[in-house]
């Protein structure tokens, strides 16, 4: 007798796995059968990008409530004919920080012959490879050399004019900031000819 129900429960275990795995559906095959699981591809959830109208920058003049850096935008990139630009009275504003740059940030002339040396040439007189074809302004003229650093600065985080932003790309003020230094090396690395004897005429 004790056989005969070891047996029948040998059986029935083994036939109760192969019902178990094979006709019991399993979890996810059971999702697809609830409908509003299909539904979740359709939610109104906002996707950054998705419309032009979505703001991408936070007003100006705004500061981060995580701390950082504020806002001197003007003008639109995102417009179909993007504007670049800045408040140049915040910008002249700018204060170069005296710390340090952060471990791991990257070094302006490397920066530099990524980003700006394809328009503005590796001596930054404007020969870039693409530099004639923009018209791109050369760093080394008597009135670059007049610009402040936090002008300088803007320029790589804003863009200006025709020049887009870089600071999308750079998004780290050290670097940044590294990027503008490189450019005064530049500008010192090639001095202003003497004027003239008697000035011009």
């Amino acid at each position: 007798m004790m056989r005969k129900v070891l047996l029948a429960a040998v059986l029935l275990g083994t036939g109760g796995c192969n019902w178990w795995y094979n006709e019991v559906p399993s979890p996810d095959q059971l999702m697809h059968k609830v409908p509003w699981f299909d539904h979740m591809i359709l939610s109104k959830g906002v996707h950054p990008y998705q419309r032009t109208d979505i703001p991408r920058n936070v007003p100006a003049g705004i500061v981060p409530v995580g701390g950082g850096e504020r806002d001197w935008r003007v003008g639109d990139p995102s417009a179909a004919f993007p504007q670049y630009g800045f408040d140049t009275v915040v910008a002249n504003r700018q204060v170069r920080p005296t710390t340090p740059p952060q471990p791991g940030a990257r070094s302006g002339q490397e920066l530099y012959e990524v980003y700006c040396s394809t328009c503005h040439g590796q001596t930054g007189v404007g020969d870039g490879p693409v530099g004639p074809y923009v018209a791109a302004f050369s760093l080394l003229t008597p009135v670059a050399r007049g610009w402040s650093d936090g002008y300088l600065y803007s320029i790589v985080r804003y863009g200006r004019a025709g020049m887009p932003q870089y600071g999308d790309k750079i998004i780290r003020r050290d670097e940044r900031w590294a990027v503008v230094d490189y450019v005064r090396s530049l500008q010192a690395a090639s001095p202003l000819p003497a004027a003239p004897a008697g000035g011009t005429k």
